[in-house]
């Protein structure tokens, strides 16, 4: 986007953020950040599956699960448990924090 002197105009990605999607705690916002949370703990399974060279159908013996329930968790097309989380982490002997902070009266896990 151009301005009047011809120069481009920046903005932050927290920026496009708001504009595009919703300020910060609107309903749009935060279902936006949980998706993009969801999709980032679907990629650390699978690079830790991988890390440890198990097939999805290993990791999902390990667990009592189908190959596809391991496929659905690592392409965030499921919904999911904390359980389920722990379990699989736990399958792939990696440790997992939960900071929860509570703001204005809201609970937010980080």
């Amino acid at each position: 986007m151009a301005t009047k002197n011809n120069e481009l105009e920046i903005f932050s990605f927290d920026q496009i953020k708001d504009e595009f999607i919703g300020e910060i705690e609107t309903e749009r916002r935060v279902q936006y950040e949980q998706e993009l949370q969801l999709e980032v703990m679907g990629e650390m399974i699978r690079k830790v599956r991988l890390e440890r060279k198990l097939t999805q159908e290993e990791l999902g013996k390990l667990i009592g699960v189908q190959r596809a329930q391991i496929s659905k968790l690592e392409n965030n097309t499921t919904n999911v448990t904390m359980e389920k989380i722990l379990k699989v982490f736990g399958a792939l002997k990696a440790k997992v924090n939960f900071n929860v902070e509570i703001m204005n009266n809201k609970t937010q896990i980080v």
